[in-house]
């Protein structure tokens, strides 16, 4: 198991290394995927020019339309907004477990990554919930079509014409996703980490560069347990993430009155009456596993390269 170093180094000078290494992650996770996540709002939201296209035709389309910038729309809110959300999840992922292990058997190992996950995504998600619906305004826009222009601005047009509480909406879908999915990702990635060096020491691990007899997973080998991570967790969640989206752009739909102010049930149970599982609730599903697969495992291995850098990862023991 992976245990932070604490030696001479004071608590808040390991927590701000923490902070920055999940940030580094979360950027360089999110901008590997930026012209993916640009096209799953598009089509989870049913734009009007590609509610029936596929993920590489709606690529292409927004390039011919908008340019490479185009693909890139919002991903500067994206930054601002992943850094702080990347470095609270895996900072407090690491506070989290370190608490619940001191306070539950150690046989219940699984439990604590499943809610350590799920506490620290649910803590990310509330402190950093506004620019997420930001982001996804800016990114629905087509070029010729904007209501929203920066961040200032995007905040300004929002709190005046929906109201401040406009910039949390969504958010209860949200939460009820990253249960699961902070849980399961975090879960999988570890238990997943876990398994390979014991049982393949050999092939996927090389020794703590901090010489403490541990070992740790070479770059392959964290890439693989983030892609695992990622796409177990985005199977199980998908649906409310597809939920999530419809209440966000609720304003900038052809019908807005259908999912604004609407329950969680009655917004999910609108999309499956009207469009059912797969051009529905699991639509942008395969754009979904083509840009989290990457991502989560970039995420995953950034992190754990960040953490051997800055001195915080101990290794796992033989």
């Amino acid at each position: 198991m992976v245990q932070v170093s604490s030696g001479a180094e004071k608590r808040p000078l390991i927590i701000c290394k923490t902070l920055l290494a999940g940030g580094t992650a979360g950027c360089c996770a999110k901008t590997v995927v930026a012209p993916l996540d640009r096209v799953k709002i598009l089509m989870q939201g049913h734009n009007k020019f590609y509610k029936h296209t596929g993920v590489f035709k709606s690529l292409t389309g927004v390039y011919h339309k908008e340019g490479f910038i185009g693909l890139y729309k919002g991903n500067y809110v994206q930054m601002i907004r992943v850094f702080p959300y990347a470095s609270i999840q895996f900072m407090s992922y690491e506070q989290y477990r370190g608490f619940l292990q001191k306070v539950t058997h150690h046989d219940h190992k699984h439990l604590v990554h499943l809610m350590s996950g799920s506490l620290a995504g649910m803590t990310a998600v509330l402190a950093t919930y506004p620019l997420d619906v930001m982001r996804a305004r800016i990114a629905f826009q087509l070029k010729g079509e904007h209501i929203y222009d920066g961040i200032l601005g995007t905040v300004k047009t929002i709190s005046q014409q929906e109201g401040k509480l406009a910039l949390f909406r969504g958010i209860v879908p949200t939460l009820l996703g990253m249960v699961p999915y902070g849980g399961l990702s975090f879960y999988t990635f570890e238990t997943t980490k876990t398994f390979l060096l014991d049982r393949f020491p050999d092939i996927f691990g090389k020794p703590c560069p901090k010489n403490t007899g541990g070992l740790v997973l070479i770059l392959p080998a964290k890439l693989l347990c983030g892609s695992m991570a990622g796409a177990v967790a985005q199977s199980i969640v998908y649906p409310l993430d597809v939920v999530r989206r419809k209440i966000q752009l609720s304003t900038m739909l052809c019908e807005p009155d259908k999912y604004k102010n609407k329950s969680l049930w009655t917004v999910m149970k609108t999309i499956y009456h009207e469009h059912g599982l797969k051009n529905g609730l699991y639509r942008g599903i395969t754009i979904n596993y083509i840009r989290v697969v990457p991502m989560a495992a970039v995420s995953f291995s950034v992190f754990e390269t960040m953490k051997q850098i800055l001195g915080l990862d101990t290794g796992v023991s033989r």
